[in-house]
C-alpha cells in the first residue's frame, strides 16, 4: 500500500483514524461457528429484538451475548477462536438479531389503513403489490401466511438481494477510491473496528480491561434495564396493559410546557445507554445538534406567535405538534439548509477531485506507475477489480429499472435511469467522501420527489414501487471497519449468503405469530403506537404532492415555503463560511444541519454524555484511550439490556403461545 499521507488533515479526525492500526495481514473468518452463530441469534434473539423495537424503537446486543456464549463454549473445548472468527459471529449475529425484512410488512398493514392514508382519500386504493386490501382476510385475521402477501414478499426478496449486490460493488469501487486512494480518515471506522475486536482475545483473558469494562457495562445495562424495559414486558403479558415506571419510548411534556414554550414538542427519553454513548460521539457534531435544537426551541414560540405555525393548537401532544409545525415552517427550513450542505459538499468534492489529479501530476507519476500505486492492494485483503464490480452494480441495477417499469409502466423511464446510472452513483462517492472525512452523511433533499412531480405522473404507484434512488456511500467506512479487524472480505460475503434466506424465513415466522397474536400498534408497543403515526403522516404528506385532488391544494404543497427555503439556505451557507473562517471544526455544521427542527427529547441526555466524556473522562486518561474503552463498556451495556429483554420476551412468547392454543 501507498504511504500516501491523507488529503485532509485535521488532528480530531486523525485521532479516530489511528484508534486501531491498519493489519498487514487478513484472515478468513466464515467457519462453522459463524453458522451455528447465525441460528443461534436468529431463533433465540430475533424475536426479542422485533418485541423491543417495537416498545422503545431500540435495538438488542444480542450478537455479543452470542459472542460471549460462543467464545466461553470454544475455550471450555480447548479450542480459541481466532480474532476474525469472532468479527464475522458478530456480523452475522448482529444481522440476525434485528427484526428481518418482514417487518415491513407489518408497517404496511398499518399504513394502507391508517387515518393519515384516510384524510388524503387513499383507502383501499393500493396496488395489490405492495399490500393486500384492508378488507382482506390477510388484514383482518392478521394472518401473514395468506396467499395474498405472496407477491409483496417476492419483491421484497428480490430487492433485498439485489440490494446487498449493489451495496457489495459500488460500496466496494468507492471504497477503493476514498480509502486506499485518497486515504481520507474514516473516522468513525476505527471505533467500529475497536468495538468489534472487543472481546477477540477475551477466551484467553489476555487483555483483562476490556473484559472488565465490558463486565462493568453489563452489569449497568441489566439494573437499568430491568426497571425500563423489564417490568413493562412482564407486566404486559400478564395484565391487559403494561405498567412503565419509566415513561416509554419518553416522557411527554408538551402540554405542561405549552403555556410557557407554545408549539415547541418538549420532553425528554429517559435512557442511560444514550448517555454512555454520548461519551464516544464526537463532540462537535453533539454541539452543532444541540445548537439547532436550541435554536428550534427557541424560534418555535416566535414563529407561533408571528402567525407562521398556525396550525398548532393547545392540547396537541409531541407528535401532533411535530407534524404540524413541519407543514407550516420546519419542512422548508430543512429543506433550505440540507440543500446548502449538499452544494458545500458537491464543491468540496469537485474541489478536492482536481487538486488530487494536480498532486499526482506535479509528482511526476505516469499512467503506469500510477495505476500500480493507485490500485495497488494488501495481499489477502480479498480485493477484486473494481471495474467489474461496477460492471456487476449497473446489471443488478438494469434490472431494478425493468422491474419498476413493469410496475409502473406509466413513468417515464428517463427518470429511472438518470436516478440508476447518474444520481446513485454520484451521491454514493460524494458520500462516501464526506464520511471519510467527518463521518457525516448528507443527501440532496427531495430530488426523488421533485423527479416524481415534474415527470406529471398522477396516482400513488411510484411512490411505492421500488426506484433504484440508493446512497452507498456509507459502505466504503464498512469496508474501512473491515479492513482494521484484519478480516478477508470474502469471509463477508460467504456470511450474506446465510444471513439472506435465513433472515427471510426466520423473520417471517416471528412477524407471523407476533402479529397474529394481537394488534401492532398497540398499548403493548408504545414506540410503535406514537411514531407510526407520525411516520404515516409524513408518508402521506408527501404522496399527496402526486395526487388528483380536484382544484384543491395538496398537503404537500402547503408545506413548500419557498422564501423560508431561499432563508434557510443562505443562513447554512454564512454559517459553514464563517465556521471555515475561523477553522472551527466542520462536523458542527453536519450536526447543525441534522439537528433542525427535531424533537430535542433524546438530547438532553446525549449532551450529558458528551461533556462527560470530553471534559471528564478524556481529561483524565486521555482521548484516544478513552475511545478505545467506551465502545467496549458500550457494547456490555446493550448485552446486559439485552439479556434483561430476552427474559421478558421468552416470557411474552409463552403467554401469547399459550392464550392461543385450542385448550
Amino acid at each position: 500500500m501507498s504511504d500516501r499521507k491523507p488529503i485532509i488533515a485535521d488532528r480530531e479526525l486523525e485521532m479516530y483514524r489511528s484508534v486501531v492500526e491498519t493489519p498487514t495481514e487478513f484472515k478468513n473468518g466464515f467457519t462453522w461457528v459463524a453458522v451455528a452463530g447465525a441460528f443461534f441469534c436468529g431463533l433465540l434473539m430475533m424475536p426479542g429484538a422485533i418485541y423491543l423495537s417495537l416498545m422503545t424503537g431500540g435495538g438488542l446486543a444480542a450478537a455479543w451475548v452470542t459472542l460471549i456464549i460462543f467464545s466461553e463454549i470454544s475455550r471450555r473445548a480447548m479450542r480459541t477462536l481466532s480474532q476474525q472468527e469472532l468479527v464475522i459471529l458478530l456480523v452475522v449475529a448482529g444481522a440476525m438479531a434485528g427484526g428481518g425484512p418482514m417487518a415491513s410488512l407489518v408497517w404496511r398493514q398499518y399504513f394502507i389503513q391508517s387515518d393519515a392514508i384516510r384524510d388524503i382519500g387513499l383507502l383501499g386504493k393500493f396496488p395489490a403489490w405492495f399490500a393486500p386490501q384492508p378488507s382482506s382476510e390477510a388484514i383482518t385475521d392478521r394472518a401473514l401466511w395468506h396467499h395474498a402477501w405472496l407477491v409483496p414478499i417476492a419483491l421484497i426478496f428480490f430487492m433485498h438481494v439485489v440490494g446487498r449486490i449493489n451495496s457489495y460493488t459500488l460500496g466496494y469501487f468507492f471504497f477503493r477510491i476514498t480509502s486506499d486512494v485518497e486515504r481520507l480518515p474514516f473516522p468513525f471506522a476505527g471505533v467500529s473496528a475497536q468495538g468489534s475486536m472487543a472481546l477477540a482475545e477475551s477466551g484467553e483473558r489476555k487483555t483483562t480491561w476490556k473484559w472488565r469494562m465490558f463486565s462493568l457495562g453489563a452489569m449497568v445495562g441489566i439494573v437499568f434495564a430491568a426497571v425500563q424495559i423489564g417490568i413493562p414486558l412482564v407486566t404486559g403479558a400478564l395484565l391487559a396493559k403494561p405498567v412503565q415506571l419509566i415513561p416509554l419510548p419518553w416522557y411527554d411534556a408538551t402540554r405542561l410546557t405549552e403555556v410557557l414554550l407554545p408549539a415547541t414538542p418538549t420532553g425528554i427519553v429517559l435512557d442511560l445507554g444514550i448517555i454512555v454513548v454520548g461519551m464516544i460521539v464526537p463532540f462537535w457534531a453533539v454541539v452543532g445538534t444541540g445548537s439547532a435544537i436550541l435554536l428550534t426551541l427557541v424560534m418555535n414560540p416566535i414563529l407561533h406567535h408571528l402567525g407562521v405555525l398556525q396550525r398548532w393548537q393547545p392540547g396537541m401532544d409531541t407528535i401532533a405538534t411535530t407534524f404540524s409545525n413541519s407543514i407550516d415552517f420546519w419542512m422548508s427550513f430543512t429543506l433550505g439548509a440540507t440543500l446548502a450542505i449538499a452544494v458545500i459538499s458537491i464543491y468540496q468534492t469537485g474541489r478536492d477531485m482536481v487538486g488530487k489529479v494536480r498532486q499526482l501530476r506535479q509528482a511526476g507519476i505516469d499512467a503506469g506507475a500510477k495505476r500500480e500505486s493507485v490500485w495497488a492492494t494488501p495481499p489477502g485483503r480479498g480485493d477484486f477489480s473494481p471495474w467489474i464490480a461496477l460492471g456487476i452494480y449497473f446489471v443488478c441495477s438494469a434490472l431494478v429499472v425493468g422491474l419498476c417499469h413493469l410496475l409502473v409502466p406509466g413513468f417515464p423511464v428517463l427518470f429511472l435511469c438518470f436516478f440508476t446510472f447518474v444520481y446513485s452513483p454520484l451521491i454514493s462517492y460524494i458520500n462516501a467522501r464526506l464520511i471519510g472525512i467527518v463521518g457525516q452523511n448528507v443527501e440532496i433533499p427531495y430530488i426523488r420527489e421533485a423527479a416524481y412531480i415534474l415527470s406529471g405522473y398522477k396516482g400513488v404507484e411510484i411512490w411505492l414501487a421500488p426506484v433504484p434512488v440508493e446512497n452507498y456511500g456509507g459502505r466504503a467506512q464498512d469496508f474501512r471497519s473491515q479492513e482494521l479487524t484484519g478480516t478477508n472480505f470474502w469471509s463477508y460475503v460467504k456470511s450474506d449468503c446465510l444471513i439472506v434466506p435465513l433472515s427471510f424465513i426466520l423473520s417471517f415466522v416471528f412477524w407471523a405469530f407476533i402479529w397474529h397474536s394481537g394488534a401492532i400498534p398497540s398499548d403493548v408497543y408504545p414506540f410503535a403506537q406514537k411514531m407510526w403515526d407520525l411516520q404515516a403522516k409524513n408518508t402521506a404528506l408527501l404522496y399527496s404532492a402526486t395526487l388528483e385532488t380536484h382544484g384543491a391544494t395538496p398537503l404537500f404543497y402547503q408545506a413548500i415555503h419557498p422564501g423560508v427555503i431561499l432563508g434557510s439556505f443562505s443562513f447554512s451557507m454564512i454559517a459553514f463560511l464563517l465556521l471555515s473562517a475561523f477553522s472551527l471544526p466542520v462536523m458542527a455544521v453536519y450536526g447543525f444541519v441534522q439537528g433542525i427542527g427535531q424533537m430535542p427529547h433524546g438530547f438532553l441526555p446525549l449532551v450529558i454524555g458528551a461533556f462527560i466524556g470530553r471534559f471528564y473522562l478524556q481529561r483524565r486518561f486521555g482521548q484516544k484511550r478513552i475511545l478505545q474503552v467506551m465502545p467496549v463498556v458500550v457494547a456490555g451495556y446493550g448485552t446486559g439490556a439485552g439479556l434483561v429483554a430476552l427474559i421478558g420476551v421468552a416470557l411474552n412468547l409463552i403467554v401469547s403461545a399459550v392464550s392461543a392454543a385450542p385448550f
